[in-house]
């Protein structure tokens, strides 16, 4: 995990050198040094499993739960981090250490370095009854690889699965994309906290998303959808290198002709039968020239496309308590044990993932 400079927030909306550093730190937290890529190709699309009957006791795992320490970080979420408070937002039950027994339902090649995983647990009572808040994580283990968080990013209204997005990038992450439909797993959610979208009622809400960035905008996006009647307008700008780079290629027709979403699709250069915009996603916020007046501007990407964005964001107008990202790379153990993932007296797992830039802006020099 690369560190950035600590920014004080910026004197002019219009952004500043100081405002960029600040964007470098918040981006760079959410990328991981990739690992030495398997060679193995990962396994396609398999059909769907039927809902197991019965819970399977899980395998032993390499990856140790840390052992419990006396002291514990804070749970209360302040105003300033723009995230639900933690008493609001759904816990993992039962013991904390052990993963839930879960099978792969089914498997979406993505993109050459991207799989979806849609998993079932076994447990069907516990798959019945679990719930999760838009932004909240999993601790997804391959046993014998270990376990690495990924943000849930199908909605909290989809009750036959929960969806995953990996990006090939490490040990964890190259067993995921060796996995097949049938494959046993392990999974630890719902973990952290979530975004704050009941004081988003009434706004309008801009969603940014870059490459595999769009995993968690995804989940937050359709959940908005799914209520409406409760927000202004919804707004999407997702933008890749190249069209074969671009996630969720099936559901990109459906959102463009969604009748309450004003979505724009772009790739960095042009491609051949590509028929949307053309150009780098700041340049392409700046064109579409968002409104910040009661509104909100949800981003998530790659390190890069996060620090122009945000200035991006700033010229246009967008205060640093409107502009909000999540921190779910950061996360270790999920539970606030370990302390890995501390950011002065914050930690990721207990008070994020889900951060305003306003907070971010607040923490220590310690990215």
């Amino acid at each position: 995990m690369s560190s950035a400079k600590k920014a004080a927030a910026p004197k002019k909306a219009t952004g500043s050198k100081k405002a960029a550093d600040a964007g470098t730190r918040a981006a760079s937290v959410q990328s991981q040094a990739p690992a030495k890529r398997e060679a193995h190709p990962p396994a396609e699309s398999g059909a769907k499993l039927p809902v197991p009957s019965k819970a399977q006791a899980p395998a032993k795992s390499e990856a140790r739960p840390p052992a419990v320490r006396t002291s514990q970080p804070p749970a209360k979420n302040t105003a300033t981090a723009g995230a639900t408070a933690q008493t609001q937002n759904p816990k993992l039950a039962g013991n904390p250490y052990l993963p839930a027994p879960a099978t792969v339902a089914e498997i979406i090649r993505e993109t050459a370095q991207i799989v979806t995983l849609r998993l079932v647990l076994d447990d069907t009572e516990h798959m019945r009854t679990f719930s999760f808040r838009p932004g909240q994580v999993g601790q997804l283990s391959v046993f014998g690889s270990g376990e690495s968080t990924f943000v849930i990013n199908s909605p909290p209204s989809q009750k036959d699965y929960l969806q995953f997005s990996v990006m090939k990038a490490g040990e964890v992450s190259g067993a995921i994309h060796k996995l097949s439909a049938g494959d046993k797993v392990g999974l630890r959610a719902p973990l952290g906290n979530s975004f704050p979208f009941e004081a988003w009622k009434g706004k309008d809400v801009f969603f940014i998303g870059g490459g595999i960035g769009m995993a968690p905008i995804r989940t937050i996006m359709l959940h908005l959808l799914d209520n409406m009647e409760d927000y202004g307008a919804v707004s999407l700008l997702y933008g890749a290198r190249s069209p074969k780079d671009m996630a969720y290629d099936y559901e990109l027709d459906g959102w463009l002709r969604h009748k309450h979403l004003r979505a724009t699709l772009t790739v960095d250069t042009p491609a051949e039968g590509w028929k949307h915009t053309v150009g780098l996603i700041p340049k392409v916020l700046t064109d579409l020239k968002p409104d910040p007046k009661n509104a909100v501007a949800v981003l998530c990407g790659p390190p890069s496309m996060i620090k122009f964005t945000l200035q991006a964001l700033q010229a246009l107008g967008f205060l640093d308590e409107q502009v909000f990202t999540t921190l779910e790379k950061r996360m270790k153990c999920g539970i606030g044990i370990c302390g890995r993932c501390n950011i002065g007296h914050k930690y990721v797992c207990v008070d994020g993932p889900v951060f305003s830039l306003a907070a971010l802006k607040n923490l220590p020099d310690e990215l």
